[in-house]
């Protein structure tokens, strides 16, 4: 799987490594993915998710269906 989130759908960008001469050659910055398992209790199952650092405070805040059913809404949302 690509190294993307699955609510956000935050992805690798890409950017300069510049040297002390100023050479400018291209680099990937990764996001902070974190492989989570959350259960639903609305529909009483588990579900698995690779969410990024800031997916997963957002998640301690609003909690899990409110999330999901944001980025379904959004159309973002990638899993299940």
């Amino acid at each position: 799987m690509a190294r993307v989130c699955q609510i956000s759908g935050t992805r690798v960008l890409f950017g300069n490594n510049v040297s002390h001469s100023q050479r400018k050659t291209r680099r990937p910055f990764y996001p902070n993915l974190v492989t989570k398992k959350f259960y639903l209790p609305e529909e009483e199952r588990h579900v698995t998710l690779k969410i990024t650092n800031r997916v997963l405070r957002t998640i301690d805040k609003k909690g899990i269906t409110a999330v999901i059913k944001e980025a379904k809404a959004k159309g973002t949302y990638t899993g299940n």
